[in-house]
């Protein structure tokens, strides 16, 4: 056919690839799924690891975005006095800043009373927001669980609104020491909040806070988590943290895999989510453009023919739009072949999935030290290190993966500290902090 002679022909054809394109774009989240290794021994039951991983694209136009319903719940208790409340001060207006006139703000602060000095509002007031926030003095003992609890509440007020995207900054330098104040007791404040939708990030500033209450409230509502030692970082950590609320892509996120008779779901890896049968279930509250969120989940695959390919995995991602508030899903599987022979098993290594299986291994590792180490048995979490070291620098050899090899050395370095110097408070705080950034795969600072 001459298209020249059929000018409306071309017009069709454009028409339908602008509107492929249009499809393609309103997609914000690509769903890979990878193994560890593309091909997979041959015989008898193995074991793999299987990467669900979702890639956020950034928003097209910086006006793209949604607008925020932001609460920072500050401690000004008696520890907070001189240079970490005045810091404290200038890290919530620099984040009053970086806000439009479309987002909402509010204040609380607590010491042993609550106080909200700054009700949910348009963050254009910001002469008066700025003068409220200069007037805060330190006093009093710690009403953590009770500051959250009323953070919370200013932020419901507009909850219904499903434009905003809702988050809590928690601020403290101390043990909470008024109202409930164990990790059980702001892990189940967590967990109630992200069924509304609500994260909390918390910023512990110093080596006196409780990093258990802190990780556990963040955790339970998929939030980020913060160790400062210096008071003079936290206006740079206020922005980072900003950086990734007002660049929200997707929110609502379930990651559904399904596995095929013949492939076990044995565990997840450095998450928490729920296995049953041959289908795992994982909830992420938000992803924010331009970043990777993952999922890794250990399963037996049964014994299969050599020169054979099988499909390992199908996973599903379910999502709401931040931006338009419409439901989109994404989707990816991965297959795998099946060999007799160990060299064309070792080439098939995929050394990223490798790597960020190693990174969790580590982080799964500190946590057990940090355990061992409050029951007294340093000696058994030297030896934890040294064993996990082991592992990694086996597979790293084995596969050729320098990643894994200088996790390897990473975790021997730490076993020789740890058995010359002991489990200090701060060494605590970084290996609690390292942790949970690392399985939650938190952005950079």
């Amino acid at each position: 056919m001459n298209i020249s002679k059929k000018p409306w022909t071309l017009c069709i054809a454009l028409s339908l690839l602008a509107g492929a394109w249009s499809a393609a774009a309103a997609k914000e989240v690509i769903c890979k799924v990878e193994l560890d290794r593309e091909t997979l021994p041959a015989g008898g039951e193995h074991t793999a690891v299987i990467k669900v991983s979702l890639d956020a694209l950034p928003a097209r136009r910086t006006s793209d975005r949604p607008p925020i319903n932001l609460a920072i719940v500050l401690d000004r208790s008696g520890s907070m006095s001189g240079v970490k409340i005045e810091k404290a001060k200038d890290a919530a207006i620099a984040a009053l800043r970086r806000l439009g006139p479309d987002d909402l703000f509010s204040l609380v602060i607590y010491d042993h009373e609550v106080e909200t000095i700054v009700p949910a509002q348009s963050a254009r007031n910001t002469e008066w927001i700025e003068s409220q926030i200069r007037g805060i003095t330190s006093r009093g003992n710690t009403a953590l669980f009770g500051g959250v609890s009323q953070g919370a509440a200013e932020v419901r007020k507009h909850l219904e609104d499903r434009r905003y995207i809702p988050r809590i900054i928690l601020l403290s330098d101390g043990l909470a020491n008024v109202g409930p104040s164990s990790p059980a007791d702001l892990g189940r404040l967590g967990a109630g909040l992200i069924k509304e939708n609500i994260s909390v990030t918390t910023v512990g500033v110093g080596t006196d806070y409780n990093e258990d209450l802190m990780t556990q409230l963040s955790q339970r509502s998929d939030g980020n988590s913060y160790f400062v030692e210096s008071s003079q970082d936290l206006p740079r950590i206020f922005a980072a943290e900003l950086g990734d609320v007002l660049s929200v892509v997707a929110r609502k996120v379930t990651i559904e895999i399904e596995c095929p008779d013949g492939v076990r779901p044995l565990r997840i890896i450095g998450r928490d989510g729920r296995i049953a049968g041959g289908k795992i279930e994982i909830y992420l509250n938000q992803l924010y453009g331009g970043q990777q969120k993952f999922v890794l989940l250990e399963v037996a695959v049964s014994p299969t023919k050599p020169n054979s390919s099988r499909e390992i995995a199908v996973a599903r991602c379910r999502y709401e739009s931040a931006l338009t508030q419409k439901s989109e899903t994404a989707e990816g599987r991965v297959s795998a072949r099946f060999s007799e022979r160990e060299e064309e098993v070792v080439k098939s290594a995929n050394k990223g999935v490798q790597a960020d299986l190693g990174r969790n291994i580590i982080a799964i590792t500190k946590d057990t030290v940090v355990v061992l180490t409050d029951d007294g048995k340093t000696d058994v979490a030297v030896k934890a290190l040294k064993a996990k070291s082991a592992e990694l620098r086996e597979m790293g050899g084995k596969f050729a993966n320098a990643a894994l090899l200088t996790q390897s050395a990473e975790l021997e370095e730490a076993a020789a500290n740890l058995a010359a110097n002991g489990m200090d408070r701060k060494l605590r705080k970084v290996y609690r902090s390292e942790s949970y950034q690392t399985r939650n795969q938190q952005s950079a600072q």
